[in-house]
């Protein structure tokens, strides 16, 4: 069975989709079997892994997203002579068809899933249901969520065992950490049957070349923050990369992109193989 993963920030610019891509792509080229969510309607983790061109035409010929299956709905049109329930053939692409790496299969997403926050009734369930029918195929799934507090959160919640939060270490690293507390203790409250846990914080996306007090005093807040409520933060950081956004145009992991720094692909890998481990996808070290 899939063990399920949203990459989650009530703070936005703080590198969810990269880590989410990132991961997918590194796990699936071990050869584990990935499936990755976009539950954000910029799309961005969707552009990463198809390809804009890809993408653009995925969505020109209105082919089915994760907008369906939180509608649980698919409208007639197409090849489809009468509307009816998504299915799963129909809605996961598989990684075979991307360019680049061989990558995770992929749930994209589109625009028209700000449209389900306008009537959310009774969609919180949904993508949980879905992804019911395919947990056998699939050794891990990552969830990349929008970061704001909506249907597409409680959502996430239910889909998920685990939560990975990527914090950049800036100025009001932690102002999303309260609001992100706040409302898996709010979940958690209503539905104790539910396990959901923090598997770890990322430190990401900081730069060696910015003023290294601020991002110092940065990263002491962010670990006081986390100490207090004995949330881990992974020893493995992902500090800035110009070779994050090449992979992602190229539709690879970093791992195996060209001209990437030796310590930064040792990092990720580290990163890569310290998450497995805590969400029992690999034996844990120590």
């Amino acid at each position: 069975m899939a063990v399920a993963v949203s990459l989650i920030n009530m703070k936005g610019g703080v590198g969810k989709t990269t880590v989410a891509a990132q991961l997918a792509h590194a796990v699936a080229a071990d050869g584990l079997r990935v499936l990755a969510v976009d539950l954000d309607p910029q799309s961005n983790l969707s552009h990463s892994i198809m390809g804009y061109e890809q993408y653009l035409a995925h969505v020109r010929a209105n082919s089915p997203t994760v907008v369906q299956v939180l509608q649980d709905y698919v409208p007639a049109g197409g090849s489809s002579t009468a509307p009816g329930r998504p299915r799963p053939d129909s809605v996961i692409l598989s990684g075979s068809d991307f360019e680049g790496d061989a990558g995770p299969d992929l749930i994209p997403s589109r625009l028209e899933l700000s449209q389900v926050l306008k009537n959310p009734a009774g969609t919180e369930r949904q993508l949980a249901r879905f992804l019911a029918l395919v947990h056998d195929r699939y050794d891990l799934i990552v969830i990349d969520c929008a970061p704001t507090e909506s249907i597409l959160t409680q959502a996430a919640y239910f889909a998920s065992r685990y939560l990975i939060v990527p914090v950049k270490a800036e100025f009001l690293a932690t102002v999303g950490l309260p609001l992100l507390e706040r409302s898996i203790a709010e979940f958690r409250q209503v539905n104790r049957d539910h396990g959901l846990d923090i598997a770890g914080l990322i430190l990401n996306h900081h730069s060696e070349y910015a003023d290294n007090r601020e991002k110092d005093a940065s990263i002491a807040e962010i670990r006081a923050h986390a100490a207090e409520r004995a949330w881990r933060v992974f020893h493995y950081e992902m500090p800035y990369s110009r070779s994050y956004a090449q992979a992602s145009r190229d539709g690879k992991s970093l791992l195996n992109t060209r001209f990437a720094r030796w310590n930064r692909v040792e990092g990720f890998r580290g990163l890569k193989e310290e998450i497995l481990g805590v969400i029992g996808l690999r034996e844990e070290d120590g």
